[in-house]
């Protein structure tokens, strides 16, 4: 049975870390299309980094929680 657990775990595990990888590269391909717009449109005021911010707030919340937050073990309690 905790064969069957630790199996399932690493899956989850596995399964979040791919998502906060999808995350991650969509965060860096959106800013870096931001950014280009912005400087092409109107270098004089730096509108990107407001998005690029907000998201990253996000994202670093993605991160605790895939990263740093402890594992829950699956088993049942009482």
């Amino acid at each position: 049975m905790e064969y069957q657990d630790e199996g399932a775990r690493t899956k989850r595990a596995g399964k979040a870390r791919r998502g906060f990888s999808i995350h991650l590269a969509a965060y860096l391909a959106v800013n870096a299309l931001l950014v280009g717009v912005n400087l092409a449109t109107s270098p004089k005021y730096l509108w990107f980094v407001w998005p690029l911010l907000g998201w990253g707030v996000g994202l670093l919340a993605h991160a605790f929680a895939t990263f740093a937050l402890p594992k829950r073990s699956g088993l049942k309690q009482g």
